[in-house]
C-alpha cells in the first residue's frame, strides 16, 4: 500500500448552483445604476463651481491685496478690512441700505398678502389681475426708474402736482435724505409685490378647503378664518419671502444709480448710497479693486448674518405659538 505525500491544494470546484463572478454586463448596469445620480447632478455642481464657488473664493483672495484696476497684486493681509470699518461712508451706505431695505421691504410684503388674500376670492376675470400682478416684475429696472424719476420729479413731477391738492408744497425727493429713500422704497415696492403676491396666492391654495369649512362651522368670520388658518398655513411661504427680500434688499443697485442720474455716489451727501452703489463706487470710479472686494464680502456676510437672523426669528416664534 502506497501513501501518496502530494499535499499541493487542489482548486476549489465550485458547486452546483453556487453563484459565480456576474458577467461583464451586469457590473456595467450595477455601474450605471451607482453613477447615474452623480452624473445628473454634476453640471449644477459644474456650473456653482464655475461661477458662482470661485469667483466667491477669489473675490476673498483680491480683498486681501492692493489691486488698482489695470494694475498688479500687493498683499496687504486685512489693510483693506480696517479701512473699511473705519471709513464712515461704510457705515452711512450701510445704514442706507438697511433704512431702504426696511421702507421697501414692510409695506411690500403687507401690499402682496393683501392682493394675494383678494385674488385667491372668486372673482371675475381674476385671471387678468393675476397676469397684471407680474407686469411690474417683467418690466426693467432701467425704465421703471426712469419713469419714476420723473413722477419724483421736484418742478414738474406728477408726486408734487397731486401733492399740491392738499396744501403740500413741492419736495425736492432726489435731494432729501428720507425722501430721496421713500422714492427708492416706492420703485422696489412697485416692481417686487406683485412678485410676492403670486407666491403668496399659489401657498393660500395650497391650504386645504377642509380648514375653512371647519372653521366656518365653529363660527369664525372672514378676518377670524385669516388669522388662525391662512397664516399658520404660509408660515413657510413667508419665511421665504423674507428671506429672498432680505437678499434683495441688501444687493440693492439699479434703482439708486438710475435714479440718482448714473452716479454711484448716492446724492450730493450719500443719502441714498448703498453697498451695492458704495461697492460700485470704489472698484470702477476709483479702480481700487481690492477695496470694492472688500465691501464684496462684507455684504456676503451680511446677508448670511441676515438670513440666519431670519430663520431663527421664524422657527422660534413656531416653537412659541
Amino acid at each position: 500500500m502506497t501513501l501518496s505525500l502530494d499535499r499541493t491544494p487542489k482548486a476549489a470546484v465550485p458547486e452546483p448552483g453556487a453563484p459565480g463572478r456576474p458577467p461583464w454586463r451586469a457590473r456595467l448596469h450595477a455601474f450605471e445604476a451607482r453613477s447615474a445620480p452623480y452624473v445628473y447632478v454634476a453640471p449644477f455642481f459644474l456650473v456653482f463651481g464655475a461661477f458662482g464657488l470661485f469667483p466667491l473664493i477669489y473675490t476673498a483672495w483680491v480683498s486681501l491685496h492692493k489691486y488698482k484696476l489695470g494694475g498688479s497684486m500687493s498683499w496687504v493681509a486685512f489693510d483693506n478690512y480696517v479701512w473699511l470699518f473705519t471709513n464712515p461712508q461704510f457705515w452711512n451706505s450701510l445704514w442706507k441700505t438697511i433704512t431702504i431695505g426696511i421702507i421697501s421691504t414692510v409695506p411690500q410684503l403687507l401690499l402682496a398678502l393683501g392682493l394675494a388674500h383678494l385674488l385667491n376670492y372668486k372673482l371675475r376675470g381674476r385671471t387678468f389681475y393675476r397676469v397684471a400682478m407680474i407686469v411690474p416684475y417683467a418690466t426693467s429696472v432701467a425704465a421703471a426708474t426712469l419713469v419714476f424719476a420723473q413722477l419724483f420729479g421736484r418742478d414738474a413731477g406728477a408726486i408734487n402736482w397731486l401733492l399740491s391738492f392738499v396744501g403740500i408744497d413741492a419736495i425736492d425727493w432726489r435731494n432729501g435724505d428720507w425722501t430721496a429713500q421713500i422714492a427708492i422704497s416706492v420703485i422696489i415696492t412697485w416692481r417686487w409685490t406683485g412678485y410676492n403676491a403670486l407666491i403668496y396666492l399659489a401657498g393660500m391654495q395650497s391650504i386645504s378647503q377642509d380648514l375653512y369649512e371647519a372653521a366656518a362651522l365653529d363660527g369664525a368670520n372672514k378676518w377670524q378664518q385669516f388669522r388662525h388658518v391662512t397664516l399658520p398655513g404660509l408660515r413657510p411661504t413667508i419665511l421665504f419671502t423674507i428671506v429672498v427680500s432680505t437678499i434683495g434688499a441688501s444687493q440693492v443697485f439699479g434703482e439708486p444709480l438710475i435714479f440718482g442720474g448714473g452716479q454711484p455716489t448716492g446724492g450730493a451727501l450719500g443719502q441714498y448710497q448703498t453697498l451695492g452703489l458704495f461697492m460700485y463706487q470704489q472698484g470702477w470710479t476709483f479702480g481700487q479693486l481690492g477695496r470694492a472686494a472688500t465691501v464684496a464680502w462684507v455684504t456676503f456676510a451680511l446677508i448670511v448674518v441676515l438670513v440666519l437672523l431670519n430663520t431663527w426669528l421664524a422657527r422660534r416664534r413656531e416653537r412659541t405659538s
